[in-house]
């Protein structure tokens, strides 16, 4: 048997590599087009699996709450008993506490009453009607803000910390309805008497003596309040 000529070789490897080729470029056409083409997929299913696969659509809905009870109630006496823990609850207030602020005047805790427009000056457990803004002459409440918008008030007006001894160590300065910066003067003033002072408006001023004053003592906390009704000029 004869070996097969080099011209016959050839022509078969020509032939074989023409039917490779054709093949491949129709595997890369078939892949191309399933690549491009959209995929439709059934929104409902989608849905429905989405529904019952989540862990709430899992839970038994009928099941029952579980029982908030807690059986008995202890005896033991390692509770804690928070009525205990407040320090102040059986220290009386003092009788200068204030228990209402008015429009033109206070009502205190000893049941004196301070009216007509009169603020009222608390220090070393006494009251004093307080009218300020006469000190320097005027009969205006709108006097005691200057043109800068400070409250400003002569020193005559604070005569009573003058007299006063052992002084407070601290003022709280109830301005009325609303809180306005004090003059640097006013401030130096009542810091040269060895005091601090402590501004607001007259609601959390006397809430904040009452407090300070049932802890502290009348002797170390003193204010000096003007009725809610001014409203500065």
């Amino acid at each position: 048997m004869k070996a097969p000529s080099i011209q016959l070789l050839r022509a078969l490897r020509a032939a074989d590599y023409a039917q490779n080729s054709w093949t491949l470029q129709r595997r890369a056409l078939s892949y191309s087009q399933s690549a491009t083409r959209p995929v439709r997929r059934d929104l409902s299913q989608t849905i429905h699996k989405a529904r019952f696969s989540s862990p709430a659509a899992r839970c038994d809905t009928t099941a029952t709450a579980k029982s908030t009870d807690r059986g008995p109630v202890s005896k033991e006496d390692t509770q804690t008993d928070f009525g205990s823990m407040n320090v102040l609850g059986n220290t009386p207030p003092p009788t200068t506490s204030i228990d209402a602020c008015l429009t033109d005047g206070f009502h205190l805790d000893n049941g004196l009453k301070v009216g007509g427009g009169s603020g009222c000056f608390l220090v070393a457990g006494e009251a004093f009607s307080w009218r300020p803004w006469e000190a320097s002459g005027s009969s205006k409440q709108g006097q005691m803000i200057n043109p800068k918008g400070q409250w400003e008030v002569e020193k005559e007006a604070w005569g009573i910390l003058d007299l006063v001894w052992p002084k407070p160590d601290m003022l709280i300065l109830g301005l009325g309805a609303s809180t306005y910066p004090i003059s640097p003067e006013t401030r130096k003033y009542v810091n040269s008497l060895g005091i601090k002072v402590d501004i607001q408006d007259t609601r959390n001023a006397a809430a904040q003596f009452n407090l300070l004053a049932t802890e502290r003592g009348v002797g170390s906390i003193a204010a000096a309040l003007i009725p809610i009704g001014f409203k500065g000029r």
